[in-house]
């Protein structure tokens, strides 16, 4: 897909530096694949493993990859989200992030804000939002089929990571909380709107600034229309299954998913209790080919994508947020001032 004034034209000439060859890269180079893209990889490690098993080529630095791309999609260590952004947008490359866009909101601010004066686009990667099970049931609440929304519950549980030290280093943007409870964080933005304010619990704490594992987070989260989200994030020992819950209590009914349950979901309503409700289920099209399409797309059109810039700070500041509630043992007021960002044609409009 070639680089044009008005985004981006022709989706088989589009050039992607996937920069990273980690445990989540597989599944963006796979998506890259569907999607028909030319694409280099450039990591300090697995490059050369990584394009073996997909159609793409090594770059030899990431210098020499960002003079040849349209598009960057980082999938790195967390804590390296900003510089290798900030190196990007000043290529003038549009840029996709892996969750979190950065490690503190300052960091996600910077990236946003230079963006937005370098007129290229920013793209976090929340990927729940294109799993059908939560975008269904978001759908279903928005258009009010359980009437007004009360309770949202989510739950998030895996075996913790193993062999890099960073996912546990709360100091450069780890811990379950950025880490795992932060694709939650981001759902019950997307269902309730606003949080006005958080309470955090972790067990066992971090010890200067390190977790451990096995341990689990807890947030109470206060949204802005009432509505209360509770939120529970595990990383459990070697072997522990990967599941994944939310549940939406209404004052007509309630809508609920289990990931253990044959990936179906089911909806009880008051005045059809008897009816289930089915949505289509992840395997036709990975949810991460979603996501990079409708990101894909959105350059082209100018519109914004499912998860916009604004987005990806939110939840990076509301992790922010629990964290301090867990270190204080104190409920925190949430700040609601963001960063104000131009447009997507606007951004576009101030490309050079």
């Amino acid at each position: 897909m070639t680089a044009t004034s008005n985004g981006i034209d022709r989706i088989g000439d589009l050039r992607v530096g996937l920069v990273g060859a980690g445990g989540i890269a597989p599944v963006h180079a796979a998506g890259w694949s569907a999607i028909g893209a030319s694409v280099q990889v450039f990591s300090h490690e697995g490059a050369r493993e990584l394009a073996a098993a997909y159609p793409m080529t090594v770059a030899s630095s990431l210098g020499e990859m960002l003079r040849a791309v349209d598009v960057v999609d980082i999938v790195t260590p967390s804590h390296t989200h900003r510089s290798i952004a900030l190196e990007a947008i000043a290529a003038g490359c549009h840029v996709i992030c892996e969750k979190p866009l950065g490690s503190s909101v300052a960091d996600a601010h910077e990236i946003l804000t230079t963006a937005g004066a370098r007129g290229v686009r920013v793209f976090p990667a929340h990927v729940v939002r294109y799993f059908p099970e939560y975008a269904a049931i978001r759908e279903q609440i928005v258009a009010g089929r359980i009437g007004r929304l009360g309770i949202l519950r989510f739950t998030r549980s895996g075996e913790a990571p193993r062999g890099k030290d960073w996912f546990f280093d709360e100091r450069h943007g780890g811990g379950v909380v950025r880490d795992l409870m932060i694709h939650d964080l981001d759902q019950a933005l997307w269902m309730a709107g606003e949080v006005v304010e958080v309470f955090g619990v972790q067990n066992p704490p971090a010890v200067d600034g390190i977790a451990s594992a096995p341990v689990v987070a807890q947030a109470v989260l206060t949204h802005a229309n009432g509505a209360i989200s509770y939120l529970d994030a595990h990383w459990g020992p070697p072997g522990t299954a990967f599941r994944t819950t939310v549940s939406a209590f209404g004052e007509d009914g309630m809508l609920e998913h289990d990931s253990a349950h044959n990936h179906t979901s089911r909806v009880e309503l008051a005045a059809d209790a008897g009816d289930g409700y089915v949505p289509s289920t992840p395997g036709a099209v990975s949810p991460y080919e979603l996501e990079l399409r409708d990101f894909i797309s959105a350059i082209g059109t100018g519109r914004v994508a499912r998860v916009s810039p604004s987005d990806g700070a939110a939840a990076v500041a509301l992790a922010e947020e629990v964290l301090q509630s867990i270190r204080t043992g104190e409920p925190v007021a949430c700040q609601t001032d963001d960063v104000r960002l131009p447009s997507p044609r606007q951004a576009m409009a101030a490309r050079p």
